[in-house]
Order: C-alpha cells, then structure tokens, then sequence
C-alpha cells in the first residue's frame, strides 16, 4: 500500500523538476543575434562609388579632350559644345599633362558617360556633366589649415636654413618677399636665423601649400625685425613691424633673388674694361643670363631700349618722392616693357644679360633721388602708411601674444654632414 502511495508521489515530483527547469529556461532572456551596420558609402567628387563605372588616368603628352572622352563615348559635337559653351568656365586649351581625371560611367549596358573629373590642381576641380543637360562647373576639395612654427639657423643660405628641414619652398620665398624691403639677402650672415608662424595647407592629408604668415622673427646681425600680420579692417590687411610701422617701402631692397653682389656704389672703381679709375654710382649683381629683374617699385617707364655701354636698359619714374631707377646691361625686355607704360612693384621688367660694356651677366641697378646718384644698399627709403595711434593699442594687444611665442621658438641649426670620400693611395 505504502509502495503504490509512493511511487504516484515520486513520478507528481520530477514532473514538477521538469516543469520548474522549463519555467527557468523560458524566464532567461534570449540572446540576440549581433547586427552588423552596413558599411557607408564611399563618395568620390560627392558621387557614391558602387553606382557607376569609374574610370582613371593621368593627361598624356599632347592630350585633351577630344582625344580622351570619345575612349568613353562621349562624341565629338559634345566636346565642341563644351569647348564653345563652357569657355568663360574652363578653357578646355588649358588641359595639361601630368594631370589626373576621372570618368564616372552609369551601370548599364553601354556604360552611358555621366561625369568626367579633370583636377586642375591639388584643390580645384573641373566637373563636365553629361547628364540631361550638358554642364561644366568649378569644385573645391575641403582644405584643412594647420598653424605650425619653425625656426633655423642659417649657416651658408636663407634657402638652405628652410630646406635643411624640410620646410617648404614656398615658405622661404614668401619669408624673403616679406623681407625684401628690410633686409639685404645678399649680406646675410652665419648665425642669423629665423622663427616665423605660418599656416600649412592639407587635402586629403597631403600639403598642397602654405597659408597666411602669421608673424615672423628674423634677426640679422644680432638686430631683430619682426613682422606681424594684422589687418586693420575687415577688408584689408598689412605686415607691421612691432612698432606699427609698415614693412612695405616705396622700393624693394634687390630687383632680382638669390645672387650675390659683384660689385658695389662707389665714386672711384677702377673698370675692369676700360682699364680706368671712374664713379660706379650702382650696385652689380651677378646672375645667370635669364634672370628675371622686376621694377623695385611702382612707376612709370621713361626709357626702354638700347643705351651705349649702359646695353638694353630700363628707366622708371617713380610715383612715391622724386626717385629714378635704372636697370642696365639686361639679355631682353620684359612682356610689355616699353616707354609710357605702367609697371608694378615685383612687376619683370627683363632678364640679366651682358649688353653694352661688360665683363659677364650681371645686373646693374641704379638709384637716384631728386636727380643725384644715391647707394642703393644704404639709401633710407620711405614706407608706407603705419598704424595710426587711435588703433595703435588693439595692435599692441594682437601682437603681444604671437611675439611671446616667436621667442619661445627654438631657432635650429642644422648640419650637414659631407659623405666620406674614398681615400687615394
């Protein structure tokens, strides 16, 4: 009895182990199967890559368009249209070599043209559309601006202290420019150095230029010039010295770069022609043949042709005091470069050259004010205008904290180690 009482007992007990251990499982949560996102999409000129044909190449020698887009199927009379249509855009002439493009096709049977990409440079971008209606438009890839800093010594040239560490070319001429109403290139010495705050230019991770010079230290012969970048209103801007004083004068201090000075202002050289003792009233600088000379200052030419010893020479009249310089000895004239005409500060004037009396291609330069012959490399020119007092203070307030960073900049010096040369037994 007690047998048959028990047993129903024992089998109504797993029965319920079972159904609690059911109960249990069904409570614990269920685990959910991991969701991968979907990858972005992918967008080259802001078009999505998986929904056309893309096609690339670099601009051969002697190529355009008429010889690229018809490999993709676009006709003749489309390219006449958009060399015609779209000129005041691009000019089409204007394709170079070396140059990269892309060709978006549709994903169709004929791979339909859609857009073709020409980059006219490292930022900017032709767009010829074909789509519905023909079209050409202008793009801009996104620049990212970095603020950097650098500073060098200079052991042997302005160039070589900024290549030395990889700055930029273009840096160094800029840097030059600022100063070439300041300071002689041509009588820099060892131990001069500089610092300067510039902006660097990124697309796509890769420098594509320098930006604005923000503020620069340069300091030549133990004396410091900086110069600051400031604008005094909105709609322009200036390089001022700490002083307030502006950088620019009415004449550059060199008419041409990166030569040296043969020979210089002087009231009893001997000539090395003419054998005799006589004033040479200019500066000679040495340099290739070919090397641009411009105009150090605005003017008006009064003179351009052939001058006896002088050789092909420029005259120009300038418009800040009664100043005269002239350009002698020149290979050519400039573009243009003729009596009457108008010429700007930076502006070619000719090329060095050895016409009229003389020993090899140089440059002479002359400068002269109120009708006297004056030393061009110690002649006090005037600037222009400087920060009038009423703003002086807001300038002061602007400047203070990149001239702080200019000195905490470390000014390097770089040396180059010759290689080793064989030894000769």
């Amino acid at each position: 009895m007690l047998k048959k009482f028990i047993l129903p007992m024992l089998a109504l007990s797993l029965f319920a182990c079972e159904t609690g251990k059911e109960e249990t499982a069904e409570s614990e949560p269920v685990q959910q199967e991991e969701i991968i996102p979907e990858p972005e999409p992918e967008f080259l000129y802001g078009m999505n890559i998986e929904e056309f044909k893309i096609d690339s190449g670099m601009v051969q020698q002697n190529q355009g368009l008429a010889h690229i887009l018809p490999n993709y199927g676009v006709s003749q009379t489309t390219i006449y249209n958009v060399a015609e249509q779209f000129d005041s855009i691009f000019d089409v002439r204007k394709i170079k070599p070396d140059h990269k493009f892309y060709m978006f096709c549709e994903l169709d049977s004929n791979n339909t043209p859609r857009c073709f990409i020409y980059e006219k440079n490292a930022i900017e971008y032709v767009v010829f559309n074909f789509k519905d209606s023909l079209n050409v438009s202008i793009g801009q890839k996104e620049v990212t601006v970095v603020e950097n800093e650098a500073g060098g010594v200079i052991t042997s040239s302005l160039w070589n202290a900024f290549v030395d560490q990889d700055l930029s070319p273009a840096l160094v001429m800029e840097v030059a420019k600022l100063y070439a109403w300041t300071i002689d290139f041509f009588g820099l010495k060892e131990g001069d150095f500089f610092k300067v705050i510039y902006e660097q230019k990124y697309v796509e991770g890769q420098s594509v230029g320098i930006g604005d010079i923000k503020a620069v230290l340069f300091n030549h012969m133990d004396k410091d010039y900086y110069t600051f970048k400031y604008s005094v209103d909105s709609s322009d801007f200036g390089y001022y010295t700490e002083d307030g004083m502006s950088i620019k004068k009415a004449l550059l201090s060199a008419p041409l770069e990166f030569t040296r000075i043969s020979s210089k202002f002087s009231n009893n050289r001997f000539h090395p022609v003419l054998k005799i003792y006589r004033p040479h009233h200019g500066v000679d600088y040495a340099a290739p043949t070919g090397t641009d000379v411009v105009a150090t200052g605005d003017g008006v030419i009064t003179f351009a042709g052939r001058a006896g010893g002088a050789g092909n020479l420029v005259k120009i009249k300038h418009t800040v005091g009664n100043i005269l310089t002239k350009y002698m000895h020149l290979s050519k004239f400039g573009p243009g470069i003729k009596k009457g005409v108008h010429v700007m500060q930076g502006q070619k004037i000719g090329e060095v050259g050895s016409t009229g009396v003389s020993t090899g291609p140089h440059l002479d330069y002359r400068i002269f004010i109120n009708g006297k012959a004056v030393n061009p490399l110690s002649v006090d020119i005037p600037t222009a205008d400087p920060i009038v007092d009423s703003l002086k203070q807001p300038f002061l307030d602007f400047i203070n904290p990149l001239k702080l960073r200019l000195d905490s900049i470390e000014a390097v010096e770089i040396q180059i180690e010759e290689e080793p040369q064989d030894s000769i037994n």
